[in-house]
């Protein structure tokens, strides 16, 4: 008996289903977006529209301090997975299989499947020792603290690329007596920009709002963003959270349409 080709679409309640869907997943962060431009210092009571609370926020110096640190450690963080994982994606794939390479690859990505909160109580005692031994409190744990949490976030998108790219180019490469280096600096290189501009902003967006790690291994003084804000709720939560939390939406937003026509041109 023929049957035809199955379309989930084409199932009874799917239509429903969705919508559902993504109405308990937005509708948190419209009633977010919306209670940041209440004009009351409530959160539960609505007083008109205002930014008054994007503009407290804006000139909050302990927000400004903040949100520059956050951006530095994210910066530093996503270049330094980034570059990792890229050395560890072309190691993997421009090889010819070998036994224990499965095990690498579950290597890479185990901070993937270990809860963070793992991660974090033993970054904090390794962390601990080496503040003992050389009296260094700087940003730099930090740094490196998100840089080991977000290699494997970078590899993925980074690995699947090279997966997909068509070994031609190089081997024609090759056989016109390009060196190694030549060969991916001039192909590899162009072909596999867009995976490595995804594993950046994928990377960047996992440490700037990284908190169970931060609040683990920083010293005094060093919050970042969400670390600040997550001292806010403790002590008095205002519509200011919620700026500073559309901020970050918006931001995120950004870097995800950059990044969607970014690689829509490079393919």
């Amino acid at each position: 008996m023929f049957r035809s080709h199955f379309d989930v679409r084409a199932q009874p309640g799917f239509g429903l289903i969705t919508l559902f869907t993504f109405f308990a997943l937005y509708l948190p962060i419209a009633a977010l977006v919306v209670y940041s431009f209440n004009g009351s210092e409530s959160l539960s009571r609505w007083d008109g529209l205002s930014t008054r609370w994007f503009v407290a926020a804006w000139h909050n110096s302990a927000v400004q301090d903040a949100a520059v640190r956050s951006l530095v450690i994210a910066l530093w963080a996503a270049f330094l997975a980034t570059f990792a994982a890229t050395m560890a994606a072309l190691a993997t794939t421009r090889t010819a299989p070998y036994r224990g390479l499965t095990f690498k690859y579950a290597l890479i990505n185990q901070p993937l499947m270990v809860p963070e909160i793992v991660t974090a109580v033993a970054l904090l005692i390794v962390f601990s020792r080496i503040k003992v031994w050389t009296g260094y409190s700087g940003l730099g744990y930090l740094v490196m603290a998100h840089t080991a949490f977000c290699i494997p976030f970078a590899y993925l998108p980074i690995r699947a690329r090279l997966e997909s790219m068509d070994l031609t180019l190089e081997r024609a490469a090759a056989d016109l007596y390009a060196t190694r280096w030549m060969t991916f600096r001039h192909v590899t290189l162009p072909l596999l920009r867009p995976g490595i501009i995804a594993g950046f902003m994928l990377a960047f967006v996992i440490s700037l709002d990284d908190v169970v790690i931060t609040e683990f291994v920083k010293s005094g003084g060093q919050d970042t963003l969400p670390t600040y804000m997550l001292g806010q709720i403790r002590r008095e939560t205002t519509p200011e959270i919620n700026a500073i939390a559309t901020v970050f939406l918006a931001l995120s937003t950004v870097l995800v349409v950059v990044f969607f026509f970014v690689n829509r041109r490079k393919t």
